[in-house]
């Protein structure tokens, strides 16, 4: 900055590079909260104003800056997680993740890279709807309010985002390419044959190729006689071969019904217990026609990439479960019941054929077509305990099926410990010995799963064996088990009790004995080896208002057909209301009506779609706040492009495969930060969606997302009274030390509890609490300096001082709090503070690589401190250090720099390189006990002081789990080779 008392050296730099005039005279010289916020939002709007920030495509309008493209730049593409604009606001845990990416992306910067760092806003959801329902308010109008609050909160914060690339969901033009994608899908078939690039089998196609094939005759056309010509056939009956084949199709399957929301959920939209992850209403079982996206025929796909990208085991865990693969075999039993003429196959999938001669009975699902006509009478043998006391079969299932449903998914699972089932008289002929078994029907089975069918066998599976006792039913074992050992045996050991006229399994191990039965099977006909999977597709209409509107309309004989994509993007109508007209929280029975269909004119429309025009009826539901934040990455490349989702050289260059020194042969965004819970829902779609583009020649990386990291929490003490009321956190204060610590509140004692910030727990501080008491820099330092990222810790806000004191005294360091005159020398530095700056330089680098902040910031500090205690700062070293810090709390590094000098922003300016001169340094191993258990070992200079070292003590990974955020009593620290933490 340019000041009466240090004017700016004369350059021939261009003047929008100048450091941002004050607006008004600084009263006092020290680093008050007051001047941080001038300082900062001095800052924050030359940075905007010269756009600093700019990330420059290779072409286009889209530059840097200085008017340049990408010029042979490396890009380096960095990602949160869409925020969504929530009526509440910021509180201090949300920005953990924004400031985290801002530090990676100043840091890669000044590292040389050409930095993509954007951020837009998921604004379809339930939040804003729900509040319409309230009030009256349209989404639209709640959204845009709660968008300009968050705007304001994150741009106070100094994020170094490039402004031109942002957008939300809700944005007509980004609507209109969500429609585009989805037709896409819709337009498209999953060729199993089909060779991909990679070497590997199965990849979507377009459906006028599949057509073509059939004209052609180079397919057979499912569902008619060898011989049928596809021109024979008229359009409707190719549109029923062809509509279920697309990707994106409609039928009518069981769903999870939600009537407290009104609409139907996704599988993962469903919690443990059976509840809507929105508003927490029951979710039911209901047959519905809705729309699916073929997410199951990726499944593979889906599981064996998680190999190609760099994520958290953890989250691959949870995705490879989810997908759920199982190997086995579909087996066919017949039915018998219904009258000496009449049977029928009912399929089961097992992962243990192997153990068929043990299926002593067979339970459905009581959504199962088989119940639909039941015998009139009980067969012979039918036991008291099997018909839940009715007289007929009819009864007995029909009772059955209307308590079922009013049941939720998790209720019937849960309610499987019960035993709960009934009788269907029906009987099944086991296909390896002809024994005929009962069939039963048994809530705890799911039609939406496998194939709503299974053999049970109580010898070797607990929950089988429990309900084969509940109802007197045989059990056999088929692998041997323990002489001691009672009830199922579900280990491995020798098969048994497996040996019929036509196969025998008896004395085969499990594996051999499953590839056995599984080549019997299909010797026979009636059963074969197959793959599946836990993963269902996946249900994407919405009854709700606040969505994006299917991009279809259906003719007169109900079949979907797209708009062209002159019509797009079909905008949401207005609606007298936005509430469903069936909320009854806990009626299984109510339907779903869509808000949507209130406005009659917009539902029913003529269009011209080549045939002449004809009026259409319009899909009254709408996509699911998921479809949005499916492919939004590919946007910020530019959001302005009228022409392409994402036009390929853009594609390429920012997210193909090896589109940087650490990008993998996967390709995708570089870096993506934010939550785990996101870890199945929002990861697994984006998936999906990008591999259909894939396929379908849309974008080049195999993966949307090459990195991925999960940050940790910033958690808050709550604190309850004796009544066990919540009482303002702020207002707590703590008495004593130790065991001995007491939290009174207005004198009374209070007891403390750790968790989630939240309103109702009056334990939230905000952001802009932050701003005013302290300045951005200094919110930023102490959540960078909390611990490690990837772990939760608790807010404490008296803490946050420390983080002040450094950036004070970094001030103090460089500005006279008398004058306001800069004090630093041009002298050279003494080797051993040049020897400190050096290894400083060097373990920070390493630090900010591998997203250690709090690491490196216990380092910067060690070295400002060095710097503290010198007669005069020589400027060799302290500009070495503003560069280091500047990625941390960049609105001081600049103001400093500025005062140093420097008529350029440093945001891309060179990151320290340490010299290899003063890096050799004999070491000291220093052991870090915590509670007097050694935690860690740290290697440091012999002459490193007892703060210093305190400092990287307390900053060190494992001490901070150690710790897992209990207080600190004390700390002994013996330089250079003890330190012990005394927790609270």
């Amino acid at each position: 900055m340019s000041t009466p008392e240090n004017p700016a050296p004369e350059t021939p730099a261009e003047p929008v590079h100048d450091a941002p005039a004050s607006p008004h005279e600084t009263t006092s010289h020290r680093y008050t909260p007051a001047l941080a916020q001038d300082i900062e939002l001095r800052w924050q709007d030359a940075w905007e104003e010269r756009g600093t920030f700019w990330a420059a495509n290779p072409s286009g309008h889209l530059t840097d800056g200085d008017g340049k493209h990408a010029d042979g730049r490396s890009p380096y593409f960095i990602m949160d997680m869409f925020p969504y604009p929530s009526g509440a606001g910021l509180h201090v845990g949300h920005p953990l993740g924004y400031i985290a990416t801002d530090v990676v992306g100043r840091f890669r910067r000044m590292c040389g890279d050409n930095v993509l760092h954007a951020l837009g806003y998921d604004a379809f959801g339930l939040p804003a709807e729900q509040f319409a329902v309230q009030t009256g308010q349209h989404p639209r109008v709640t959204t845009e309010a709660n968008m300009a609050n968050m705007k304001r909160q994150l741009r106070r914060l100094g994020l170094g985002h490039d402004s031109r690339r942002s957008f939300a969901t809700i944005d007509p033009e980004y609507v209109r390419w969500t429609q585009w994608i989805f037709l896409q899908i819709f337009e498209a078939w999953y060729d199993e044959d089909a060779p991909r690039p990679d070497g590997g089998t199965g990849r979507a196609r377009p459906v006028t190729e599949l057509e073509a094939e059939y004209a052609a005759g180079a397919r057979p056309i499912p569902g008619h006689p060898e011989g049928t010509r596809w021109a024979d056939l008229d359009r409707v009956a190719q549109r029923a071969v062809i509509d279920p084949q697309r990707l994106a199709y409609v039928s009518e399957s069981p769903v999870n019904w939600a009537p407290g929301l009104g609409t139907v959920l996704a599988n993962e939209e469903v919690t443990s217990d059976g509840r809507s992850e929105r508003g927490n209403f029951p979710v039911f079982q209901r047959s519905l026609r809705q729309w699916n996206m073929r997410i199951t025929a990726y499944a593979d796909r889906l599981a064996d990439d998680l190999d190609l990208i760099d994520w958290p085991e953890k989250v691959k865990s949870m995705q490879r479960n989810w997908i759920g693969r199982s190997e086995g075999a579909n087996v066919r039993f017949a039915i018998t019941g219904l009258g000496a003429a009449a049977t029928q196959d009912v399929e089961v999938f097992t992962t243990r054929p192997d153990t068929l001669f043990g299926a002593t009975f067979m339970v459905v699902s009581p959504e199962h077509p088989l119940l639909d006509e039941v015998p009139a009478e009980w067969p012979d043998g039918t036991r008291d305990a099997w018909t839940g006391g009715h007289t007929t079969p009819i009864d007995a299932v029909a009772a059955y099926r209307k308590e079922a449903a009013a049941k939720t998914a998790v209720e019937r699972q849960a309610d499987a410990g019960k035993k709960t089932g009934v009788f269907t008289g029906h009987l099944a002929v086991n296909p390896v010995n002809g024994t005929l078994i009962p069939v039963f029907t048994a809530d705890y089975v799911l039609m939406g799963y496998g194939t709503g069918a299974i053999m049970a066998v109580p010898g070797g599976d607990e929950r089988d064996h429990a309900f084969a006792e509940a109802f007197e039913l045989p059990v056999i074992r088929t692998v041997a088990a323990p002489e001691d050992h009672e009830g199922a045996w579900t280990g491995d050991g020798e098969i048994v009790n497996s040996s019929g006229d036509e196969i025998s399994l008896d004395g085969l191990s499990v594996p051999d004995a499953k590839r056995a039965m599984i080549e019997w099977l299909e010797a026979k006909g009636i059963g074969t080896g197959t793959i599946t999977y836990r993963l269902r597709d996946w249900l994407f209409s919405r009854q709700r208002y606040w969505g994006e509107p299917f991009p279809i309309v259906y003719d007169e004989n109900d079949q979907p057909i797209a708009l062209p994509d002159a019509l797009l993007p079909v905008n949401l109508p207005e609606v007298p209301d936005y509430s469903p007209r069936t909320y009854e929280p806990d009626d299984a029975d109510s339907s779903p009506e869509p808000p949507l269909g209130r406005n009659e004119d917009w539902v029913n429309v003529t269009l011209d779609l080549g045939d002449g025009p004809k009026t259409y009826r319009r899909d009254t539901n709408t996509m699911p706040n998921w479809a949005g934040s499916c492919w939004y990455y590919l946007r910020y490349l530019d959001p302005a492009d009228t022409e392409h989702m994402a036009a390929p050289e853009l594609e390429t260059y920012w997210t193909g495969p090896g589109h940087n020194a650490t990008a993998g042969p996967a390709g995708g965004v570089d870096l993506y930060v934010g939550g785990v819970e996101h870890a199945v829902l929002h990861l697994l779609y984006a998936r999906f969606w990008h591999k259909v583009l894939l396929d379908l020649g849309h974008v080049t990386s195999t993966e949307p997302f090459h990195k991925l990291f999960n940050q940790g929490y910033v958690q808050a003490y709550a604190y309850t009274d004796a009544r066990g009321a919540y009482v303002p956190a702020e207002e707590v204060v703590e008495e004593g030390s130790g065991d001995e610590v007491r939290y009174l509140w207005k004198g009374e004692p209070v007891h403390r509890e750790y968790g989630k910030m939240g309103k109702s727990l009056k334990n939230v501080v905000t952001p802009d609490d932050m701003y005013e008491a302290y300045g951005a820099d200094t919110f930023r330092v102490y959540e960078m300096s909390m611990g490690p990222l990837d772990l939760s810790r608790p807010w404490d806000t008296r803490a946050v001082v420390g983080s002040q004191r450094f950036l004070q005294r970094l001030w103090r360091n460089v500005v006279s709090e008398d004058t306001g005159e800069t004090t630093v020398s041009d002298e050279p530095a003494e080797v051993a503070t040049l020897r400190l700056v050096h290894r400083t330089i060097a373990d920070v680098r390493v630090e900010m690589e591998h997203m250690r902040s709090n690491t490196a910031i216990a380092k910067l500090i060690a070295l400002n401190n060095h710097l503290t205690g010198l007669d005069r700062v020589p400027r060799e070293a302290i500009e070495p250090l503003i560069l280091m810090v500047a990625p941390i709390a960049p609105h001081i590094a600049e103001e400093l720099w500025s005062r140093l000098g420097h008529p350029r922003s440093l945001a891309h300016e060179p990151f320290p390189v340490a010299l290899d001169e003063y890096l050799v340094e004999d070491t000291v191993t220093c052991v870090v006990q915590v509670q007097g258990k050694v935690r860690s070992r740290l290697e440091v200079p012999p002459s490193i002081g007892d703060d210093e070292l305190r400092e990287l003590a307390l900053a060190d990974a494992n001490v901070q789990r150690t710790l897992d955020g209990r207080g600190i009593r004390t700390v002994i620290v013996r330089a250079p080779k003890l330190v012990n933490v005394v927790p609270a």
